[in-house]
């Protein structure tokens, strides 16, 4: 064994950790659920509608939480004081119908402004709504016929993008509601859905598209979504997609017990448990995952994602990991020795050493983030630099626009590109007044065509600039070395080493974790700065950590462990 696993000794942990995440969780779905049955928005979430009435209309996504209600009031629980309470049951139903008030004409519903129409807030409220509608073996054509109106409409309609994740929870949704109505053409819709999302996988290296690459995090809820749907069709064609995918994602579960983040398309930490669950039978990785998710939840390493849209996803995931928890007997996932994994088409490369775990990723510019079994002790996701006119310029922007030369024998990789503008884009009173016209008219008609234009405002859109950039890792023994050339003069007046830093529009992004506050900016120096400014400048840094078996990390020079500092072996390279 190594240090890893003698570190811990990998107890195994037991199902029951799933209970308190998902249960401490309640009395906010209870806070934010309008309770009042004479009350017009009887049964709907979005407090800021409801509440606040500081929104002109209700979030179609906040209305998925009625599916933790359905859950905690159908199943005894350890500790579930909620169990069998009538009130529970009430407002459940009453979340159900107001989705469907909440809805427009066709089925659809909002998320984000007026008459978006947004598919990915309707798959989500419709699955939440057709398995709680399930699990309370109701009796309510009503419903039934508005679940049957959504999915005539996913019939029809599509969204602009490429997101794996909604076109499989589309097919989960679709499947839902055929359990509910026994009518073919809805199995048939599901299957379509699920074969689209299937389609966008990598075939070789097992990730599922997400906008621009591959996302760790995003790719955890395609795969829980698509095991579902495993579970109510019982079509054996999805596992060894599958299982191609666990294996994917088990190169991002890091060792430390965390999971996802910047490197990411998407930039997301995501972590789905119930998909590996129900894939436990079929590839002890997916065992292996959640073990080492749940020691990281033992030790406060999880991410936590308390958006009052967005928690809902988890709460009634870890309730239903709980319920299809699989009998445990894998090996550790780190019981092993070093390598170093390079996935060239999503441009990820993940790196064990007997003292640290990285994850890069160089269609991203080079973004980096190091790992122990302590927790994260380097995290580098690219340069960012204020220019004398006061724009902001990033290099952590996927682009395949950039070359990406990767060595796995010599472990060096090296990525060009140049530099992008950051998009900072808020509102106004105006903005805002001149969106809802645009919403109220071209919006109300062509609401893809709204959807497709803030996508390349938001998140795909770049705005490169003239200024190149060098950056080559170099993954060795006890340290990953991180060097960023700027060859031409760029007039720069900040410049630093972001451990944080994100550009484009994702809900689910720049949450909390553990990581986030471990891990500071790196700035540079007066001299780094006047050396970019006249062209030539090179920025030379190293994370490294001593070791694994619960000594203090250091970084090279004696400086805290994950702080950059300069290389001795570069007379041109600044530290911080």
């Amino acid at each position: 064994m190594n240090e890893w696993s003698e570190k811990k000794n990998f107890p195994r942990p037991g199902r029951e950790i799933f209970l308190p995440l998902a249960l401490a969780h309640v009395p906010h779905i209870v806070h934010l659920v309008d309770r009042n049955p004479f009350s017009p928005t009887y049964g709907c979430f979005d407090r800021e509608y409801w509440h606040y009435r500081t929104l002109d209309f209700p979030c179609g996504m906040s209305q998925e939480l009625v599916l933790p209600l359905a859950l905690i009031y159908r199943n005894p629980y350890p500790g579930n004081k909620y169990h069998a309470l009538e009130r529970v049951r009430e407002l459940a139903c009453a979340a159900m119908r107001f989705a469907m008030k909440g809805s427009h004409r066709d089925g659809t519903c909002d998320d984000y402004f007026p008459y978006e129409r947004a598919m990915g807030a309707m798959v989500f409220s419709t699955y939440a709504a057709a398995e709680s509608y399930r699990i309370l073996e109701m009796q309510d054509p009503e419903l039934v016929e508005f679940f049957v109106k959504r999915c005539r409409h996913l019939e029809r309609h599509n969204e602009s993008g490429k997101l794996s994740n909604h076109q499989a929870l589309a097919g989960l949704a679709a499947i839902t509601v055929h359990q509910i109505t026994g009518d073919d053409w809805l199995r048939k819709l599901a299957q379509d859905r699920v074969g689209l999302a299937l389609s966008w996988q990598h075939p070789r290296e097992g990730w599922f598209q997400e906008y621009e690459g591959a996302d760790p995090g995003y790719h955890t809820c395609t795969i829980d979504f698509l095991a579902k749907y495993y579970q109510k069709s019982g079509e054996d064609s999805l596992i060894d997609p599958l299982k191609k995918a666990v294996d994917f994602a088990a190169y991002f579960m890091h060792p430390d017990g965390s999971y996802g983040g910047e490197y990411g398309s998407r930039n997301t930490y995501h972590y789905y448990p119930h998909g590996f669950e129900v894939l436990a039978p079929f590839t002890e990785k997916a065992i292996q995952l959640n073990d080492a998710f749940l020691l990281g939840v033992k030790e406060g390493r999880h991410y936590a994602m308390d958006d009052d849209r967005l928690f809902g996803h988890l709460v009634y995931n870890w309730l239903q990991a709980y319920g299809d928890f699989h009998p445990r007997g894998a090996e550790p996932l780190w019981n092993g020795g070093s390598f170093t994994r390079w996935f060239p088409h999503a441009g990820l490369v993940c790196c064990k050493r007997r003292r640290y775990y990285a994850v890069s990723n160089l269609k991203k510019g080079g973004v980096t983030k190091v790992y122990s079994s302590e927790g994260c002790v380097g995290s580098d996701t690219g340069i960012v630099g204020e220019l004398d006119n006061g724009s902001v310029i990033v290099t952590h922007l996927m682009d395949d626009r950039h070359r990406v030369q990767g060595d796995e024998a010599a472990e060096e990789f090296r990525v060009n590109g140049v530099f992008s503008l950051r998009s900072w884009k808020l509102a106004s009173p105006l903005k805002l007044v001149c969106f809802r016209i645009i919403n109220l008219t071209l919006g109300r008609f062509f609401p893809n065509l709204i959807r497709h234009l803030l996508q390349k405002i938001l998140i795909t859109g770049k705005k490169r600039t003239p200024y190149p950039f060098l950056r080559k890792i170099r993954y060795g023994e006890d340290a990953v070395h991180i060097s960023d050339e700027f060859p031409h003069p760029i007039p720069v007046r900040r410049l630093a080493a972001g451990s944080d830093a994100t550009s484009i529009y994702v809900a689910a992004s720049n949450v909390y974790q553990e990581s986030v506050l471990k891990c500071p900016w790196a700035h540079a120096s007066p001299q780094l700065l006047e050396k970019v400014r006249k062209g030539g400048g090179v920025w030379v840094r190293t994370i490294a950590v001593q070791s694994f078996s619960g000594e203090e990390p250091v970084a090279a020079k004696g400086e805290k462990a994950g702080k950059a500092v300069a290389s001795p072996e570069s007379p041109e390279s600044e530290g911080v």
